[in-house]
């Protein structure tokens, strides 16, 4: 016989024993391979199931969260109470000692303070006016320079409208509703929950 009769029997050889464990094949005379070692399970079966168990599941399920929506629903009808609305006895039985009646304002003063509301809404508008007008001004002249020195220089134009970064930490203090109370050492932060857990 010769070596390529014998090669074409034994192109497939197993290797055979208590546990068959891997095939090695040739195709060619120089080429071994081998397939890889498969230690796959059988599916497991699955039980079956009596439907009137099932049944009898779903039902307690639904009942347990029929059961929360209930509970919900009760406590949902109960308000929490706020400490800071409740009144005390004491301010409650004074009530007809603390009412105050009011004087019936005139009709002078009434039409008065109409007058007073125009004339301060006019000055407001036109205020506002103003400010807008300046605004509008103030934006033309700068995109008017900017057209002129995108004629004379592309560079330096490119530099005049990138953002400056220096502008960024912006720090200001207006005026507040009480003044500053001189050498006032600030409390750290700390905090302290006391709010009620309902």
């Amino acid at each position: 016989m010769s070596l390529q009769n014998i090669i074409s029997r034994l192109s497939r050889i197993a290797l055979h024993g208590p546990n068959r464990v891997r095939n090695i094949s040739t195709s060619t005379i120089l080429q071994f391979r081998s397939t890889p070692v498969l230690l796959a399970e059988p599916l497991k079966k699955k039980k079956r199931l009596d439907p009137a168990v099932v049944r009898a599941r779903e039902e307690r399920k639904k009942k347990k969260i029929e059961k929360q929506i209930r509970r919900l629903e009760k406590s949902a009808r109960t308000l929490k109470p706020i400490d800071e609305c409740e009144v005390s006895i004491e301010i409650k039985d004074e009530l007809g000692k603390r009412k105050r009646d009011l004087a019936a304002l005139s009709c002078e003063l009434l039409e008065k303070r109409v007058e007073l509301e125009k004339q301060w809404c006019q000055y407001r508008r036109e205020q506002h006016l103003t400010d807008i007008q300046m605004l509008d001004r103030i934006t033309n002249a700068q995109q008017k320079a900017l057209d002129e020195l995108k004629k004379e220089s592309e560079e330096l134009y490119q530099e005049a409208i990138q953002f400056d970064f220096h502008l960024m930490p912006f720090n200001s203090k207006g005026p507040v509703e009480t003044p500053a109370v001189e050498e006032y050492d600030a409390p750290d932060g700390d905090y302290q929950d006391i709010s009620k857990k309902w």
